[in-house]
């Protein structure tokens, strides 16, 4: 496991590179965009229609997003604890507040964990990945996620849960998929050939997004008192809770292995976003996402260790 996170770390270091030294006839900014954009508009609906247009709609696929909200639920509990706390020693703002929250409560199960399942276990796990984050993150992630951001920051404008829901393309990916796969609409050929390929660059591609969307230059040692809960919850805490949790709910095996890791991923590029849209310490957020990401090369391989039988 060891070995695989550090072949994910050279992709990453690949973007990361990209970032910094890119062509200059366009900015990074640019760059890093029209890359996660292929990736979030075309590619990764591609993947989602390919492997949930034929995957089983059942109980299993209900303790997966299960397992996922409670993955989100402890580490949201869990860090509004620490911030009570921290408020009591130190003064800690609405705004780094709020970002520590998103940095802590919701993790880059998709971007990080599709490839880092994919290789540790095998391509098969591309399902449970995708009904982790489709059916309980990312959703969780658009409603309360984003009522979260607004309570503790600002917007000039402020946007509704349910349209930034209907924003996403692989949502609707999922809906499409749902219907086929409910209906017994057999995949075509020609159809399962493109949607395969389109899949392909998936994984490759959400690694150098992710290295490009990695803002190292933000990490600053006065934000460790600060970090060290956020990683503590996110790559330990949450993730042990969840184990139980899944144990209870009657997952076991290499479904329960995928789960876990899931859960113990670092913190999610997405929420730089959402700290820009709402004002919050987008710095520190990107602080997390760095840290996070660089400790869970670490932990990750301590998990995939302690799940093996």
């Amino acid at each position: 496991m060891f070995q695989v996170m550090l072949q994910m770390a050279l992709l990453i270091m690949a973007g990361m590179l990209w970032q910094r030294w890119a062509p200059s006839h366009i900015t990074a900014l640019s760059h890093r965009r029209a890359l996660t954009d292929l990736v979030f508009y075309v590619l990764l609906p591609a993947l989602v229609l390919n492997i949930l247009w034929q995957a089983p709609f059942d109980l299993s696929a209900v303790k997966i997003a299960l397992t996922a909200v409670c993955r989100l639920t402890v580490a949201a509990s869990c860090m509004w604890l620490v911030l009570q706390l921290l408020q009591r020693l130190t003064t800690v703002n609405r705004a780094q507040q709020g970002a520590l929250m998103l940095a802590a409560t919701f993790p880059n199960a998709t971007y990080l964990g599709l490839p880092v399942t994919s290789e540790v276990l095998g391509d098969w796990t591309h399902e449970i990945v995708l009904k982790f984050d489709l059916f309980a993150c990312t959703p969780i992630l658009l409603s309360l996620g984003m009522l979260m951001a607004q309570h503790f920051g600002h917007a000039e404008q402020r946007s509704h849960p349910l349209k930034e829901l209907m924003r996403v393309p692989p949502l609707w990916a999922l809906l499409l998929a749902a219907i086929l796969n409910l209906c017994h609409i057999p995949q075509p050929v020609m159809i399962a050939h493109a949607l395969h390929t389109l899949a392909g660059g998936v994984v490759p591609l959400m690694l150098i997004a992710l290295g490009m969307s990695i803002r190292w230059d933000t990490f600053k040692l006065k934000f460790m008192p600060l970090l060290l809960p956020v990683c503590a919850i996110g790559l330990c805490v949450a993730p042990l809770v969840t184990w139980c949790f899944a144990q209870w709910l009657g997952i076991s095996g290499d479904t329960l292995t995928a789960c876990i890791l899931l859960a113990a991923m670092p913190t999610m590029v997405f929420g730089i976003i959402i700290c820009e849209r709402y004002h919050l310490d987008g710095a520190l957020y990107a602080a997390a996402v760095f840290l996070s990401t660089l400790l869970s090369i670490a932990s990750l391989s301590v998990w995939f260790a302690a799940l093996q039988p």
